[in-house]
């Protein structure tokens, strides 16, 4: 996952020494919050001048059209705009090579990318106040962000606000692509130290796995009556998560069923195919988390394994389940 430094989170004046500061230590971008002031373009020219790390201008104003020159001009890698307030269309110029990005708040429903999600590459949410620095991570954002890259599977996300070292392990699990990082990275007494834990750093964090799982309805399940060998092959196919759960009329979690079983069924009656049963595919004793673990419990939990945990299935105290959870992004969140 690229981080993102927010300049203007510093307590230093000196923007030179700042930019100097972060690429010493690894910032993939920055972030410059531009509160309909032209005059942040001068700072613009002024990282220009010590630095090629890419520009990410967040314009926050609602005739956005009075920055297309200047935007065009300095050559900004990433644009976004902000989405509310809004007076006039949001019609960029071709002219304009950025890669661009729509900015919402969380309370704005992710539909409203949808006019632009021919044209942009990215969604820029902003789980705090747009601009200001030192806001908390609410921890509903999980779910807008899931559901995002659901409703828009192609469309990269950034995430800005309250991003410190236990939201980032979580968001660079689910894939996403940039996190914006102000207070914690540039008020951290040690920079360097502060970007490894929001890039790469496994930290204890405060957070359950229910406040970031995928819920139940985005889980693929199977209900033990239901379940037949085309049965769980659309399950799979339609959740494209490579597995599913088998449940019985308590919602009780019965066994998991994963690509990988489904080869070793087959390779089982490679002779006859139509000789695979649900039992064959089953696996009856998955590794499971209960829905109260924390993440360092849930990090324990994986480390304790001898084979890698691509999928958990994710339930209560009477083993109903709950949700799911899957780490394959955070291999593609580094992307």
């Amino acid at each position: 996952m690229k981080i993102s430094a927010s300049i203007y989170s510093s307590s230093s004046d000196d923007l030179a020494a700042i930019v100097r500061d972060l690429d010493a230590h690894g910032a993939d971008l920055f972030h410059i919050d531009c509160n309909d002031n032209p005059a942040v373009f001068d700072d613009i020219a002024t990282i220009r001048s010590v630095s090629t790390t890419p520009i990410d201008l967040h314009i926050i104003s609602p005739t956005p059209s009075r920055y297309y020159g200047l935007i065009a001009e300095h050559a900004i890698e990433y644009v976004s705009f902000q989405y509310e307030g809004l007076t006039e269309a949001l019609d960029v110029p071709e002219k304009i090579r950025s890669r661009l990005g729509l900015a919402i708040t969380s309370a704005t429903d992710n539909s409203a990318f949808a006019p632009f999600a021919e044209r942009f590459d990215f969604v820029l949410i902003m789980c705090t106040t747009p601009g200001v620095s030192g806001g908390t991570f609410d921890k509903e954002n999980f779910r807008k962000i899931r559901q995002f890259r659901k409703q828009f599977p192609r469309t990269r996300v950034h995430v800005d606000g309250g991003v410190n070292h236990e939201v980032s392990f979580i968001l660079r699990n689910m894939g996403v692509d940039a996190s914006v990082s102000g207070s914690y990275l540039m008020n951290s007494n040690s920079v360097g130290a502060a970007m490894l834990n929001l890039k790469t750093h496994e930290v204890d964090s405060h957070f359950l796995v229910r406040d970031f799982m995928r819920e139940l309805e985005e889980t693929p399940l199977l209900s033990q009556g239901d379940a037949d060998f085309h049965a769980v092959l659309t399950s799979i196919e339609q959740h494209n998560l490579g597995f599913t759960l088998l449940v019985d009329e308590q919602q009780r979690l019965l066994g998991m069923i994963t690509n990988a079983d489904i080869r070793r069924g087959l390779l089982k009656h490679r002779d006859d195919f139509n000789a695979v049963t649900v039992d064959d595919i089953t696996n009856t004793t998955p590794l499971v988390i209960d829905q109260s673990a924390t993440v360092t419990e849930m990090l324990q939990l994986i480390k304790r394994q001898t084979f890698a945990v691509n999928y958990l299935p994710v339930v209560d105290e009477q083993r109903k389940v709950t949700g799911s959870l899957t780490f394959m992004n955070l291999i593609k969140g580094e992307l």
